[in-house]
């Protein structure tokens, strides 16, 4: 047997590199955390009709790039989103106008490499996606975060920003909204706000990034015009997924911007395409489905939704406090100022309770210290109530919060 010593890479790795990952462990048993959907909400029946009939159809097209549709992705998929964006969205687009990606996670890479360098600035919601937050840091840009309130971002504060930005000679790249189905905060941000952040955007030259990834999962289905929908003059990009509507694991998301930016993206995409067979089954599924998927799925959520606001309630009285969304997997979560949400994360996973600790979705630590995001779309309505129950046992133990009492007369109410 050899005995020489395992080669060592550190010498050769470069500065400014990530901690390295741990192992993977699997998921906690109480799993509260990520952008997991419904597990029986899948359309798995649908899912393999349409692969079977796709591939028998179309699988020979599976041995060239980019299949016969270009490097903007499956053209059938490409125009079921023009149909799509069109009806819920108000976005009048062309399949042309649109590039399918690898989740809107790539879709954010692509942005940022095509308008961002190190030292520039951009503008988000103070409490946004985490994604999004750990991008920017990396890649050495200023990430200044405007408040929200239940509207969403803040236009008053917005305009305060950018004014103070343009007196220090400061022109931000992009505006980073999510306004429909705020992530975390579950708010949708209404067509008047949405006008006001237009208006800003062409007074001071700055385009907005408009990530609607939960547009779909609003309990009574309506939403305001797409952001996109409503720019006169093409200074927004729009991206989304069917991470949220069909199933993460696809990694199917899409861009939709004016082609002086798409042109500019799609030379900076260098995967050699998303994977085309996901495309080709999204495509063939949700032509005759997608419609009447949505709604059942949407049912199903809000049911769950009912389920954990019931348990927080009767595990944390009223040391929990917390705003119905109006759609989404996530409820942003408030517990007493001393409460550090990063330490419970650690306590709560230890005892099988995994949570996203507010400090995580938010660009200032302090306010987001004692808050917390719980996504309830992947456990059991009986895995909420009984992981509900342990971190509160753990909160308790850790902070005492909340206190035996407060459970005990919310009972008795």
């Amino acid at each position: 047997m050899s005995t020489a010593a395992t080669f060592d890479f550190a010498p050769l790795l470069p500065a400014g590199l990530p901690a390295p990952a741990a192992r993977w462990t699997g998921l906690a048993k109480y799993s509260f955390v990520g952008g997991n959907n419904d597990p029986d909400q899948v359309p798995v029946e649908g899912l393999v009709d349409a692969v079977n009939a796709v591939l028998r159809r179309e699988g020979k097209t599976l041995a060239t790039y980019g299949l016969a549709s270009g490097p903007q992705g499956y053209r059938p998929l490409r125009e079921f989103l023009t149909a799509k964006l069109k009806r819920d969205a108000g976005i009048a687009c062309a399949a042309d106008d649109i590039m399918i990606v690898s989740g809107s996670l790539q879709a954010l890479d692509l942005v940022n490499a095509t308008l961002l360098a190190r030292g520039d600035t951009v503008l988000v919601e103070q409490e946004t996606y985490q994604g999004a937050i750990n991008r920017l840091t990396k890649l050495g840009v200023k990430t200044v975060g405007i408040p929200l309130d239940d509207q969403g971002m803040r236009m008053d504060a917005l305009a305060a920003v950018l004014a103070d930005h343009k007196a220090r000679g400061i022109t931000p790249k992009y505006i980073y909204t999510i306004p429909t189905v705020q992530n975390p905060t579950g708010t949708i941000m209404p067509e008047s706000r949405r006008t006001e952040m237009l208006d800003l955007s062409q007074q001071y030259g700055v385009p907005i990034f408009e990530d609607d990834c939960y547009a779909d999962l609003i309990w009574n289905g309506e939403r305001p015009p797409a952001i996109y929908a409503m720019s006169p003059n093409g200074n927004v990009i729009h991206v989304g997924s069917f991470s949220k509507s069909i199933a993460p694991a696809l990694r199917v998301g899409f861009i939709v911007a004016p082609w002086a930016m798409m042109s500019r993206m799609l030379s900076l995409k260098t995967d050699a395409g998303s994977g085309a067979l996901e495309q080709m089954v999204l495509a063939e599924y949700c032509a005759p489905h997608f419609a009447t998927h949505v709604p059942k799925l949407t049912r199903g959520l809000r049911a769950k939704l009912d389920t954990l606001m019931d348990a927080l309630g009767e595990q944390f009285g009223t040391a929990a406090e917390f705003e119905d969304p109006k759609g989404g997997i996530f409820l942003w979560v408030k517990l007493p100022d001393n409460v550090d949400t990063l330490k419970l994360y650690q306590a709560a996973l230890a005892a099988g309770v995994a949570i996203n600790p507010g400090p995580e979705w938010s660009t200032d630590k302090a306010y987001a210290g004692s808050r917390l995001r719980l996504c309830f779309a992947s456990p059991s309505h009986e895995q909420i109530r009984e992981g509900v129950a342990v971190l509160a046992d753990v909160c308790r133990k850790e902070f005492g919060v909340p206190e035996r009492s407060a459970n005990v007369e919310r009972a008795k109410t």
